[in-house]
């Protein structure tokens, strides 16, 4: 089994959030994890510094190489960062763009 993971703390979520599918909308500063295995990017967010974790809704969401996996991670990121309510972005996978 191959898998990789990626994470990145001290996110500040946009105006709105993000969504996750145990509690809703959640802001502040966080840290947002990626785990890929067997094809898939499982992306996780916790209130940076804390003990809980939280899947982000959407997740977890295709991805068919590490390096695909990878652009998720940034992408997840990148989604929080801008909030409005994010949710696990799509991400075309390079060989598709």
């Amino acid at each position: 089994m191959t898998w990789a993971s990626w994470t990145t703390s001290g996110v500040i979520a946009g105006a709105g959030g993000v969504v996750t599918d145990e509690i809703g909308v959640i802001t502040g500063e966080l840290t947002v994890h990626t785990t890929w295995t067997e094809d898939q990017a499982h992306i996780a967010v916790q209130y940076t510094g804390a003990l809980d974790w939280f899947t982000l809704t959407g997740s977890p969401v295709p991805a068919h190489s590490e390096a695909h996996s990878r652009a998720v991670h940034q992408a997840a990121v990148d989604a929080v960062r801008a909030g409005g309510g994010a949710v696990a972005p799509a991400v075309a996978s390079p060989a598709q763009r």
